[in-house]
């Protein structure tokens, strides 16, 4: 499975609609949505209320990775708001098992998430519950930076706490820096879906940016 997200972090807000639309029709698969705080990260992004304004503009699933903290306060109205997914830090949360608990009763898919300084070992008791890591590949915050190249050896050590776990079902998101140039190395690696903003939004042509990095994600067989 090999997953297009563009993250709209990266979109002109003042036209969300119509930018949502063109990768819609281009073929992504998901539309990811950066939640940020000020307090957990260094940057402010949307919240609910905009969640809530742009779900009847799509049928495509929503992606929330919640950059805040205490996301278990807040979890129950994004879910209200319409999102499929719902990722956090497990470093802002003190029940990380019970918020997973949570999400999944609600039929919304859990997931945790990988800082790059974050060690992979910090999940081999959650692994059993979630349905799928988000793998940081930039310090989280902010769109537009680059990728960190060591993020690969995590996914292969991700992979491998996947295997001695018996969860081979879960799956790998990663987010940062994704782009044509880099995106068939990592798809290689076994991951199944690629959040991509700046490379999608600041194209001149969105849509075909879409179409190009799903042609080179797939194109690799793992």
């Amino acid at each position: 499975m090999k997953l297009i997200a563009p993250s709209i972090l990266s979109a002109d807000f003042a036209r969300l609609g119509e930018e949502i639309k063109t990768v819609e029709q281009a073929g992504a698969d998901i539309i990811h949505l950066d939640i940020m705080d000020g307090r957990y990260v260094p940057n402010i992004t949307i919240g609910i209320p905009v969640v809530e304004s742009l779900r009847p503009l799509t049928n495509l699933p929503f992606d929330a990775h919640l950059m805040i903290v205490e996301p278990e306060k807040y979890v129950p109205d994004f879910i209200k708001a319409g999102c499929n997914m719902i990722s956090f830090h497990m470093d802002a949360c003190i029940h990380s098992h019970r918020l997973v608990d949570y999400i999944k009763s609600q039929g919304v898919k859990a997931g945790v998430v990988l800082n790059p300084a974050t060690p992979v070992n910090t999940l081999e008791e959650i692994i059993y519950f979630v349905d799928y890591v988000l793998v940081m590949s930039v310090n989280p915050g902010f769109g537009g930076q680059k990728f960190i190249p060591e993020t690969l050896h995590k996914i292969r050590k991700l992979k491998r706490l996947m295997e001695e776990t018996g969860r081979t079902d879960i799956l790998i998101e990663i987010d940062g820096g994704i782009k044509e140039s880099n995106i068939s190395q990592v798809s290689a690696e076994g991951v199944n879906i690629f959040v991509a903003g700046s490379s999608i939004f600041k194209a001149e042509d969105p849509a075909q940016a879409v179409r190009n990095l799903k042609q080179k994600a797939i194109s690799v067989e793992v």
